[in-house]
């Protein structure tokens, strides 16, 4: 029996390129789903805000996203998770593994600039699970690259076959709104970008005599000629084969303004999937089972300025969760419960009494969570993961105050069980050292370690750029190793022993000579 709770849910992830709009994309839909009154674009309008999805500092400094935020509402008797991911690439891993926690992903692409490389490794990521992908093209009221041209791009870059599901009238200074392939039903909009306009006229056929008063002949006919070449191109969408994540819908629009994203809310609620299965080592966990079960993908620290907190960001796969309950923490062996478990809209936190398949939690965590961990009503479970990826940039911590080394580690200890970045530790001499994909990442932890745990550090640049997790059959053999090459051996948060290298050319020397020892990208390897 499929319980109705299931079918409500709908969790994705809204992922792109920096600045292509996720996070204002993400604002409309709450806009649209009534959580919020007005949207106010993170940098300005602090007056009348009352949402919004940037909430860290050093976000709203820069104007992006830096970690994942996590909102839910209320639309057309469906509840909707969205899961806002960063789309700079420094914070890459933070955006993997997100995408381990939701069961479909919205990929905004900027029609300016067209298809970017972290949108491809993006992509990559969601092949990896197959995960169902709808596009959503956006700045649509600037000039930039012809439709047809921009979903050839698409198509060839991302390897992926497109559906348009909506089609623009007009673009950059000519752009009048846009028309619903799938519902047959144009929308004329007048710019807001802070309410929701109410439309200036709705039809539901090209036909209609009252479209002339508002189109130019010249627009219509327009239309009509590139609707025929879109449906002659691409057909009708098949359902089974999005599900499948082999075929993509497209929606045109522009977020700021408002506009077609009525036609991509309504269009993602009937057709995107709800919860249905999840792998963990052991075997396939289906949503419709009756224990419960749930995955750690995010732990975030100080969400709350005014009080010392570490959220641990639980992913609900199967069962019902409910306040109070005793669960069983698999890799700990230990029973806990949860008290005040909290519900994500925006700023607003909410404690939760129970949660279903597909809805994300919070739990407060005081140090018994690591990113990974799997929560069941007594089964030892572990899902699977999205593993750490190998850092490029490593530098060694320096301690500028010796009277806070206490606080220091306990911020890096937290800041890295996070998921900031990775932490080794080096011998002789308990030498920290971090490694990162991109600068940024060092200024995020230098800047929360001073605010938020009174600790100063400096980094000093390490000339590694390569780091594999090794192992070996023979015990012996890698003691030997790891004593042979001390001054390269760095601990990762779990204690396992990592080779940092230089360059490519080192580890290829270093694995010839020592073929008994197995080098490990990344840090599943089990």
């Amino acid at each position: 029996m499929v319980n109705p709770e299931i079918e409500k849910r709908k969790t994705f992830a809204i992922i792109s390129h920096p600045d292509a709009g996720k996070t204002t994309l993400t604002e409309k839909f709450l806009l649209f789903g009534g959580a919020i009154n007005t949207a106010g674009a993170v940098k300005r309008n602090k007056a009348n805000q009352s949402s919004t999805s940037d909430f860290m500092e050093i976000e709203k400094q820069r104007g992006i996203s830096v970690a994942t935020s996590v909102m839910g509402f209320e639309y057309n008797g469906k509840r909707i998770n969205i899961l806002d991911t960063p789309g700079h690439k420094d914070f890459a891993e933070d955006t993997y593994r997100t995408l381990s926690a939701v069961d479909s992903v919205i990929l905004v692409v900027d029609c300016v600039k067209g298809v970017e490389e972290q949108t491809e490794k993006l992509m990559s990521v969601c092949r990896m699970r197959n995960t169902p992908v709808i596009i959503f093209v956006n700045k649509m009221d600037r000039e930039g690259k012809d439709a047809f041209d921009l979903l050839d791009e698409i198509e060839s870059k991302l390897n992926i076959s497109l559906c348009p599901l909506s089609w623009p009238i007009g673009q950059g200074h000519t752009f009048k709104g846009v028309y619903s392939i799938y519902n047959k039903h144009l929308n004329l909009f007048e710019p807001d970008k802070k309410k929701i306009s109410t439309p200036v006229i709705e039809v539901n056929s090209l036909d209609d005599e009252n479209l002339a008063q508002f189109l130019p002949e010249k627009s219509l006919t327009n239309l009509k000629e590139e609707l025929e070449l879109v449906e002659g191109v691409y057909g009708a969408v098949d359902k089974e084969m999005y599900l499948e994540g082999l075929l993509a819908p497209v929606f045109f629009g522009s977020a700021i303004n408002n506009f077609g994203i009525k036609e991509l809310l309504d269009t993602f609620v009937n057709i995107a999937p709800s919860p249905k299965s999840r792998e963990a080592e052991e075997r396939v966990v289906l949503a419709t089972e009756k224990n419960f079960s749930g995955f750690v993908f995010k732990i975030h620290a100080n969400l709350d300025p005014n009080h010392r907190d570490r959220i641990a960001f639980l992913r609900i796969c199967s069962g019902k969760f409910e306040r109070n309950k005793f669960f069983y923490h698999t890799r700990n062996n230990k029973k806990i419960k949860f008290s005040n478990p909290m519900d994500f809209m925006a700023n607003e936190k909410s404690i939760v009494e129970e949660a279903w398949p597909g809805d994300v939690v919070g739990l407060y965590d005081s140090g018994t969570f690591k990113i990974g961990d799997t929560l069941t009503e007594g089964e030892k479970l572990q899902f699977k993961g999205i593993p750490s990826f190998s850092p490029e940039i490593f530098k060694e911590v320096e301690n500028r105050d010796p009277l806070k080394t206490k606080q220091l580690e306990k911020g890096l200890q937290q800041l890295t069980e996070e998921g900031v970045a990775q932490l080794f530790v080096m011998q002789p001499g308990n030498r920290k050292v971090i490694g990162a994909v991109g600068d940024l990442q060092f200024e995020v932890i230098a800047f929360r370690l001073e605010h938020e745990y009174g600790a100063k550090a400096h980094f000093r640049m390490l000339s590694y750029t390569r780091s594999n997790w090794v192992t070996s059959k023979d015990p012996k053999k890698l003691e030997e190793f790891l004593k042979r090459k001390q001054q390269h051996i760095g601990e990762d948060k779990d204690g396992n022993p990592v080779y940092l290298a230089d360059n490519e050319f080192m580890i290829n020397m270093t694995m010839r000579d020592y073929p008994d020892i197995e080098f490990h990208k990344t840090s599943e390897f089990k």
